[in-house]
């Protein structure tokens, strides 16, 4: 089985169930973005929502992703840089004890937090201190930290920071891996649109995006923008929430089903396909099984509040991967 690399912001998730979006409207939030905000406001927001109760959990997209690799029983590793508070240590060992492997630098700076408000009808809406998480940068990497793995990948929201992921692709390259991108963010795309066509045309072998993601960076609808992203890439998925997803490497197109879920919380949905998706890769599965997987994990996490599930849904899922490869 291929081992897989992923690096991002190292954040803890705080997660809060609103019972009305008009408190998004309260704090100008546009809900279903992913803002970043000063420690302060992050503040402010939890002072505001005092009164509900939260759950807090390992999170950033690349982290998820990871997390969700080591359930399904692939060896993995993460990068990231975390304060040396509570914060910082609650990652770390929350990282260690879901089986990953930390490659975690150290900073004087908080640690990152995301103060996720999930609405009545399960969309989040993401509020960001980067913190630490935000100072990780192209000095802080070396081949080492690729070395033993097969594929790296990267969230879509360190691309602001374009000398490190540069740095990171081309460290990744050298070392042999393949290079795994989730476009994360509507919005993160279209502030950083040429540097994505710029590093997918040249470094990028796998790119995950949903329909929103997908039309900012092509400006086209999924069936159209999988093909225009098939083109830069060898394997473009574009995924379609309800609907399922799509698809391709060179003249291989697949359509994957949608699985029937009871959504409460959408948060870490495409980080657990990715997770799944990646999964098959992993194993060597077709591109059908590999999508079939990815709509499997995300059915089940849509599930529960946050992006972690228990042991027992884990073990649901490796039966269900049972009969999806016969």
């Amino acid at each position: 089985m291929k081992r897989i690399l992923g690096m991002g912001n190292a954040l803890t998730d705080i997660l809060l169930q609103i019972e009305h979006d008009e408190v998004l409207a309260t704090l100008n939030l546009p809900k279903g973005s992913m803002q970043l905000v000063n420690g302060q406001f992050s503040d402010q927001i939890g002072i505001a929502l005092s009164g509900i109760a939260r759950k807090m959990a390992t999170g950033g997209s690349a982290s998820n992703t990871i997390n969700g690799l080591t359930k399904l029983g692939v060896t993995a590793g993460f990068v990231g840089k975390v304060g040396k508070d509570d914060v910082g240590t609650f990652f770390t060992n929350d990282s260690i004890s879901n089986g990953v492997t930390p490659h975690l630098l150290i900073s004087e700076t908080p640690s990152g937090r995301c103060t996720v408000l999930v609405s009545p009808d399960g969309e989040r809406t993401l509020c960001t201190f980067l913190g630490a998480s935000c100072e990780l940068d192209a000095e802080d990497l070396t081949l080492d930290m690729f070395q033993n793995y097969d594929i790296f990948h990267i969230e879509g929201y360190l691309v602001q920071n374009h000398e490190l992921i540069r740095t990171a692709v081309r460290l990744a390259k050298e070392a042999g891996l393949k290079v795994s991108i989730d476009l994360a963010s509507y919005n993160v795309v279209e502030e950083n649109l040429a540097f994505l066509n710029e590093i997918i045309r040249e470094y990028v072998d796998i790119v995950f995006a949903n329909e929103e993601e997908a039309r900012a960076f092509t400006n086209k609808e999924p069936q159209d923008a999988l093909i225009h992203i098939s083109n830069h890439c060898d394997i473009a998925v574009v995924k379609i929430g309800k609907e399922g997803s799509y698809v391709k490497s060179g003249d291989s197109s697949v359509q994957v089903q949608p699985r029937t879920a009871n959504c409460i919380d959408t948060t870490g949905a495409g980080d657990l396909y990715a997770a799944g998706f990646l999964y098959g890769l992993a194993c060597n599965y077709s591109l059908d099984v590999c999508g079939q997987i990815g709509s499997l994990v995300a059915a089940n996490v849509v599930e529960v509040l946050g992006a972690k599930m228990t042991d027992d849904v884990w073990a649901t899922i490796h039966e269900e991967i049972d009969i999806i490869i016969g």
